[in-house]
C-alpha cells in the first residue's frame, strides 16, 4: 500500500478500537475517500479479511485504488443510499462493521477546482459526484427566493438567511452569480464585512449539503446499517457539524430504545489535544458508535 495521501484522517485510533476489528472480517468504509481509515482497518482484519470502500468521488476512489490496491479491497462508486444494493451486488448479505466519515477533505475543498471554497474564483459547483446534474450554480441562480432562504436556515443555520436570499435574487437579476468569489463577496456585503470566521462559511455549507443531498443520504445510509450488520457488528460515524451529529445521535438513541442497537458512546468522542494541534481541521469531529443487537 502507498502511504501518500492528500488528506489526514481523524480519530483513526479511536475508530479502530470502536469497530472491534475481527480477523478475517468484512468491513465497509462507506466514505473511503483517500484511504486513511481504510488502510488501518485492512491492517487489523488479517490476510483473509475484506474491505469494501464506497465513495461518490471518482478522484478519491482513484487515490484509494493506488493506496490500498490489493485483492482484499473492493472499491465501488456510490452513495450512502446505495449501501445495501452495493453489497447485494457483490453477494454480500452481512458485514462486521461500517464506517461513515462525513467530512470533506481539504483536498476536495481546495485542490479539485470544483467550486467548494469561498476563497476561490472557481465556478460554483460543489458536486461530490461530477456526473450528477445539480450544481451550486443552479441552486444559486435558479432556486426561488423562499427555497434559498429555507436551505440557508436549515442547512447552514444562517441567522440572516432571508437577507442573503434577497441579495442573491437581486444580484442575479443583473447577471448570474458564476463564481465562489462573487457569492462570497455578496454575503460579505450583507454582513458588512468579515469577522474571525468568514461570513460565507454557513452559506457554502448549506449549498454543499443541498447539492449533494447530504442529510438525506446520511439518513438512508444509517437506516441500511440495520439490515446489513451482523449481530455484534458495529457502525461508527464521524460528523463535523451539529446537523449531522443530531441525526446520528437520534438514530442510535431511537434504535437503542427499540432494541436493535446497543449504544457505544453516550457522549461523542472528540480528538485529543495533540491531534487537534497537528491537524486543526479535526477540532470539530465527533465520533459516535453503536453495535447491532
Amino acid at each position: 500500500m502507498k502511504d501518500e495521501q492528500p488528506h489526514t484522517s481523524v480519530l483513526v485510533k479511536e475508530i479502530v478500537e470502536m469497530l472491534n476489528l475481527k480477523e478475517n472480517g468484512t468491513y465497509v468504509d462507506a466514505t473511503v475517500g483517500f484511504g486513511g481509515h481504510a488502510s488501518e482497518i485492512l491492517a487489523g482484519i488479517g490476510p483473509d479479511g475484506r474491505l469494501i470502500g464506497i465513495d461518490r468521488d471518482d478522484v478519491a476512489l482513484g487515490h484509494s485504488r493506488e493506496r490500498l490496491g490489493n485483492d482484499r479491497v473492493y472499491l465501488r462508486k456510490g452513495s450512502f443510499s446505495d449501501l445495501q444494493d452495493t453489497l447485494l451486488s457483490m453477494n454480500i448479505d452481512k458485514v462486521d462493521g461500517i464506517l461513515f466519515d462525513l467530512g470533506v477533505s481539504m483536498f476536495q475543498l481546495k485542490e479539485l477546482g470544483r467550486g467548494f471554497s469561498f476563497m476561490s474564483n472557481e465556478r460554483l459547483d460543489m458536486r461530490m459526484d461530477t456526473e450528477q446534474e445539480l450544481t451550486a450554480w443552479h441552486v444559486v441562480n435558479r432556486y426561488r427566493e423562499k427555497d434559498l432562504e429555507r436551505i440557508l436556515k436549515e442547512y447552514g443555520e444562517e441567522t440572516v438567511a432571508r437577507k442573503i436570499a434577497v441579495a442573491i435574487v437581486a444580484a442575479r437579476k443583473r447577471a448570474p452569480l458564476n463564481t465562489c468569489a462573487e457569492l462570497a463577496g455578496l454575503v460579505m456585503e450583507v454582513y458588512g464585512g468579515r469577522g474571525k470566521t468568514h461570513p460565507a462559511t454557513r452559506t457554502f455549507q448549506a449549498l454543499r449539503i443541498e447539492v449533494n443531498k447530504e442529510l438525506d443520504e446520511l439518513k438512508k445510509g444509517l437506516g441500511s446499517t440495520l439490515s446489513v450488520l451482523k449481530t455484534g457488528g458495529r457502525v461508527c460515524v464521524i460528523s463535523y457539524h451539529s446537523l449531522e451529529d443530531r441525526i446520528v445521535k437520534n438514530f442510535i438513541r431511537d434504535n437503542a430504545k427499540n432494541g436493535l442497537l446497543r449504544m457505544l458512546t453516550k457522549k461523542p468522542l472528540t480528538p485529543a489535544f495533540e491531534e487537534m494541534r497537528k491537524n486543526p481541521s479535526s477540532r470539530s469531529a465527533k465520533l459516535r458508535g453503536a453495535e447491532r443487537v
